[in-house]
């Protein structure tokens, strides 16, 4: 199964970055994590028009797959604990098809993104600025990686 991590917005801060990259270039290599960014189209001061989310929401389909599993970030998805993740994380790659997790855009994503989801996970009932939400799915997807291959990342 190949996991790649879609996001809206293709500007995060050096930590970021540098924290992202500290765990995917962990990971098994037959899953073949990557990033992949879409631009956030551009929007005005304090606008937050539809007009802006659907644009991103048809490059998001777009850019899927039609054989992929699409997992919505959003806060009012499931919530998930780190043994949840990795008990999911296996039904996932049981399913045999590859794996798009998706960060929406500062306006969230369109209606089209939410009907194709197969999934929405909530990392947080709190709202997380998008670079921390990419770090910490990065975090989790390799501690339930861990927790399946007996890695002692994860001691709980």
């Amino acid at each position: 199964m190949h996991i790649r991590l879609l996001a809206v917005g293709d500007r995060q801060p050096a930590w970021v970055n540098d924290a992202y990259k500290s765990y995917a270039e962990r990971f098994p290599r037959e899953w073949k994590f990557r990033l992949d960014t879409i631009p956030t189209v551009r929007r005005g001061k304090n606008d937050k028009s539809r007009q802006a989310m659907e644009a991103e929401g048809e490059q998001v389909i777009a850019r899927l797959q039609d054989a992929e599993q699409l997992v919505l970030l959003d806060e009012r998805g499931k919530p998930l604990s780190s043994k949840g993740l990795a008990s999911k994380l296996a039904d996932w790659q049981q399913d045999g098809r590859d794996l798009c997790l998706l960060i929406g855009g500062p306006d969230g994503v369109s209606d089209a993104c939410r009907r194709r989801a197969d999934f929405t996970w909530s990392l947080s009932s709190m709202t997380l600025p998008h670079g921390l939400a990419r770090v910490l799915v990065a975090e989790q997807l390799y501690r339930a990686w861990s927790m399946h291959s007996g890695h002692p990342y994860h001691r709980a």
